[in-house]
């Protein structure tokens, strides 16, 4: 089952600390947000394997927009 790990806010996009292929733990940081001067860590959910990384460094997000597919 994929799970859609979406941004909660709107946000820029710090850093995105995975890549296609990596096997990432529950509670693993996926990529960090910076809203307001604040950088907001995203976790994993649950464990399983990137299958898409939808977003880069510098992107700007909207809340609900999906930013990492895991399987």
């Amino acid at each position: 089952m994929v799970e859609q790990v979406s941004a909660e806010m709107v946000a820029n996009v710090h850093s995105v600390d995975v890549s296609l292929g990596d096997r990432v733990e529950a509670g693993a940081t996926l990529l960090v947000l910076e809203s307001m001067k604040m950088e907001i860590p995203v976790l994993a959910e649950t464990g399983g394997v990137v299958v898409d990384v939808k977003v880069a460094a510098g992107d700007v997000v909207q809340e609900g927009d999906i930013l990492v597919l895991l399987d």
